[in-house]
């Protein structure tokens, strides 16, 4: 007889980011019945779900109310690394764990917390690494103004002032402005190699359409001479997108129809894919062990090492790298490399030589 474990999902359903946290809560849901209907697994899940509706200020409470008012101790969920963040010290009082299935700016340590999505050595770092042979090191950077986008262009900044670039300008919108106008006027003066966009959501969307627009009023920044690269940007955006996506450039561990996913099954995005393999990981490490719902998370990662997706000490996974640009409405494999290891806190990536990128033929 199976187990009936209660896991809490944690998505806004709404707001400036509710199409990345949709391909999430799809992603985390599909495994779910997947796990249920499977014979050979003892657990199955009963979601408990709560939604922030984009309200920053809603996380905490939201977590907390499922730790406290359920059995859950297993959260998957939160798309920002603000909400991460609101929902981390929590998680730590009750003795849960969260999953977090979005790619995020690394230097973070946590033992209540697993990361199933890139880190900047799985993405901005082989990202910039193959920008700036191929198109200059005149680099001009975008974000929101939260953590993600600081420490991407920090990282960023540093990244290229080491192979000798410069970084012409830098600018950041609160999350959900959709005021860009500025950042094109300074990009028609500044003349960068590339532009690398750490926006999200309806800012990204607003700035991608007057990016698009310029580049039909200049040749210099049509993407073939001036591309824009971007590390969280999949296939469930491009909807909203529309041909605006055209040419962006994305690194990532996964993109629709590009093989080499750790995991099995075709999702929409890797943000689905990483909430997939989340839940069914989970379902992995509870299977057969009666209460192991109720551990912490070193016990229950104990001995997994070359068992599981988990490394037990960083609480990342090992990744492909793919990067691939959008080419007729599709992301199209550039370059891939294969397993790269999680590494927070670059402790190997600042040292090592820039990676060599396989060309995908």
């Amino acid at each position: 007889m199976k187990r009936r474990i209660e896991l809490g999902l944690l998505f806004s359903r709404s707001g400036s980011y509710s199409l990345i946290a949709e391909a999430c809560r799809s992603g985390a849901l599909a495994a779910i019945a997947k796990i249920n209907a499977d014979p050979g697994l003892d657990v199955s899940f009963v979601p408990v779900e709560r939604d922030p509706a984009g309200n920053i200020d809603a996380y905490g409470p939201l977590c907390e109310e499922i730790l406290r008012d359920s059995g859950a101790r297993h959260v998957v969920g939160c798309i920002t690394s603000w909400s991460r963040k609101e929902v981390i010290p929590t998680v730590e009082k009750y003795g849960g764990t969260l999953w977090y299935a979005v790619p995020y700016e690394g230097f973070e340590a946590s033992d209540h917390v697993v990361y199933t999505h890139a880190c900047p050595n799985q993405h901005l770092l082989p990202l910039l690494d193959w920008v700036m042979p191929a198109h200059g090191r005149r680099a001009w950077l975008a974000g929101s103004n939260y953590i993600w986008g600081w420490e991407m262009n920090r990282l960023a900044r540093e990244r290229i002032a080491a192979a000798g670039g410069e970084v012409l300008g830098e600018r950041y919108l609160p999350i959900g402005s959709r005021e860009v106008g500025r950042m094109i006027e300074e990009l028609r003066y500044a003349r960068p190699d590339f532009i690398l966009n750490s926006l999200i959501g309806a800012s990204s969307y607003e700035f991608m359409a007057a990016y698009r627009a310029l580049g039909q009023e200049d040749p210099d920044f049509r993407p073939d001479r001036c591309p824009v690269l971007s590390c969280n940007m999949t296939e469930c955006e491009l909807p909203a997108l529309g041909p605006a996506a055209e040419g962006l450039v994305a690194a990532g561990p996964y993109f629709r129809g590009v093989p080499g996913w750790p995991g099995k099954g075709n999702f929409g995005s890797s943000h689905e894919a990483a909430a997939f393999a989340a839940v069914m990981e989970l379902a992995r490490l509870l299977n057969g062990r009666t209460g192991a719902e109720n551990w912490p998370l070193s016990r229950l990662l104990a001995g997994e090492r070359s068992r599981g997706i988990v490394d037990p000490e960083t609480h990342h996974t090992v990744l492909p790298v793919i990067i691939a640009r959008v080419e007729g409405g599709t992301f199209r494999a550039l370059k891939r490399m294969e397993a790269v290891p999680g590494d927070p806190y670059l402790t190997r990536s600042r040292v090592i030589p820039a990676p060599v990128l396989k060309v995908v033929s």
